[in-house]
């Protein structure tokens, strides 16, 4: 059986529109029959991957792009001026190109608007390379200079040595699904525990030299939409999984860490300076698992009400732990570690469940739960 970690959290928003649809409209889904609001696995990715680089550094993320020929090309010339002998662009660029043709991806040049000096190779669609990948690729690329590279050698410099968010998140290329990483990670959409419906905020904008002018009238008119929930987030780690893109169980295991304080600390960005929604979760229940992951999103397929009086957040928590509980008696689905971190009395519910955690000691917790269960296998 798989060793699973899940990631379960309650976080309320209040007005805004972290993540829109192509109306400008924060994202929605039916589910249990009521209207609820929506943020996507896609957009809360985005947002632990921001997260990833700003506390582990760029060399240990990914960079998801067309440009890849064009970043090959660059560390090209960085490499070779640190060597004092710089290659002139048209040559590290045709270097690059050869590269990624010998790999077997298809690259074309994006024509170029007019006054706009030539556009690099591109591929067709985003492709998601490391930045240990990418200097490997560059430094094969001065050693081979001018000799023909070799597509097996290529193709393992391209697919070892994965980032964090490549491991977890996976990656797909159309020219070769050899290249592809299974991800170890999934994640779930985000979705309120109650119904909900947009808002429109209308709102006008003063021209300050009209105004001093002391004429009438705004400078412009708008609407915005925005919602306020609070929201179901899970997500699930495949420990052998990751451990198996990695190539390395400490690596894994510091990844761990990485997207648990990723996922509860990170916030999407759509419309932030309009509205600072920047809360937290304000609880967080977490599983290691030997066996499959089980989500809990069905604690909440009767849209919560509060019509006792005792809040969203509070039913929320009492209507999570009694999920988890059913599914223990139901299934005898006990995990081989519990913890739960929340503010003031919100982790009541969890006793007897999980044991009492902040932050740090979550992270530590759940390494420990994880070391000592590849121990007993």
């Amino acid at each position: 059986m798989s060793l699973t970690i899940d990631i379960h959290a309650l976080q309320t928003l209040p007005p805004s529109n972290v993540n829109r649809d192509d109306t400008g409209a924060p994202k929605s889904a039916i589910y249990g029959g009521v209207p609820r609001q929506r943020v996507s696995s896609q957009s809360w990715k985005r947002a632990m991957r921001q997260a990833f680089e700003r506390e582990l550094g760029q060399e240990e993320v990914g960079y998801r792009t067309k440009r890849v020929a064009g970043l090959v090309t660059e560390r090209v010339r960085s490499l070779t001026k640190a060597a004092g002998q710089e290659w002139e662009e048209e040559k590290a660029a045709a270097a690059a190109r050869s590269l990624f043709t010998t790999a077997g991806f298809s690259l074309s040049v994006p024509k170029s608007k007019d006054g706009e000096a030539e556009r690099a190779a591109e591929t067709g669609y985003l492709m998601f390379l490391s930045d240990r990948q990418i200097q490997a690729a560059a430094q094969h690329v001065i050693d081979s200079d001018g000799q023909k590279l070799e597509r097996k050698k290529v193709k393992e410099l391209l697919d070892t040595s994965h980032s964090i968010d490549i491991a977890m998140f996976g990656r797909m290329v159309a020219d070769d699904a050899s290249y592809n990483v299974d991800a170890s990670v999934q994640v779930a959409h985000a979705i309120g525990i109650h119904a909900s419906a947009p808002e429109f905020d209308y709102f006008t904008a003063v021209d300050d030299v009209v105004e001093d002018a002391e004429e009438t009238g705004a400078g412009m008119i708008g609407t915005v939409q925005m919602m306020s929930s609070t929201l179901y987030r899970y997500a699930t780690i495949d420990v052998e999984s990751l451990v198996a893109n990695l190539g390395d169980e400490q690596a894994a295991h510091a990844a761990i860490s990485a997207f648990l304080r990723a996922f509860i600390t990170s916030i999407p960005s759509g419309k932030q300076n309009t509205f600072a929604a920047n809360t937290l979760p304000e609880l967080v229940y977490v599983t290691v698992r030997d066996g499959r992951s089980v989500s809990l999103v069905n604690a909440f397929e009767v849209a919560i009400t509060s019509e006792d009086g005792s809040g969203r957040r509070r039913e929320g928590a009492e209507k999570l732990a009694a999920e988890e509980r059913n599914i223990r008696d139901a299934y005898g689905l006990t995990p081989l570690a519990a913890f739960v971190l929340g503010l003031g009395d919100l982790t009541a519910p969890f006793d007897g469940l999980a044991e009492r955690v902040s932050l740090p000691d979550l992270v530590e917790k759940v390494s420990g739960a994880v070391t000592s269960a590849g121990d007993r296998r």
